[in-house]
């Protein structure tokens, strides 16, 4: 009787001991997958229109992911933030933050406008419906002919 007391009293301690490594295993925090400039946001607080010039920009942000194509004095930067989904979601990657910061400076490096896109704002945004020709991309009678006679030779194998 006396034996069990003792084996019964050293399971409580066994039994703590596992439970206490199961759970310094669990992690409290999500595990988020970041790509881009972590904290975007902040950042860019600490930016000010018509005093922060380029080296500022840099020193705090650092590097633009992008320039404008047509404007060297417009920078794009970009945080995406992925985190593990619910149940639900079979634990697949779930966009939980896609911001992005456009600077645009005048030609002395001085910042002028500062826009902060949100994940909310991006779905708003609205496309042009034109369509840009490509004159390089047309092919002459000749080319459009060989390659159809091209594609039905080959297309029977």
């Amino acid at each position: 009787m006396i034996i069990m007391v003792i084996y019964f009293k050293h399971f409580f301690y066994y039994f703590f001991i596992i439970i206490f490594i199961f759970l310094t295993g669990c992690q409290l925090n999500e595990a988020k997958n970041k790509h881009g400039i972590v904290f975007l946001e902040n950042r860019s607080n600490k930016l000010t229109i018509n005093s922060s010039n380029t080296n500022d920009v840099i020193n705090i942000i650092g590097q633009p992911h992008s320039k404008a194509f047509n404007d060297e004095l417009e920078w794009i930067y970009i945080e995406r933030v992925f985190k593990k989904g619910k149940f639900h979601k079979l634990g697949k990657n779930v966009l939980s933050a896609n911001n992005v910061l456009v600077l645009k400076f005048n030609k002395f490096g001085i910042l002028k406008e500062k826009i902060f896109l949100n994940k909310d704002d991006l779905k708003n945004l609205t496309f042009s419906k034109e369509i840009t020709e490509n004159d390089l991309a047309k092919k002459s009678f000749a080319e459009k002919f060989l390659n159809s006679i091209k594609s039905k030779m080959y297309g029977n194998k």
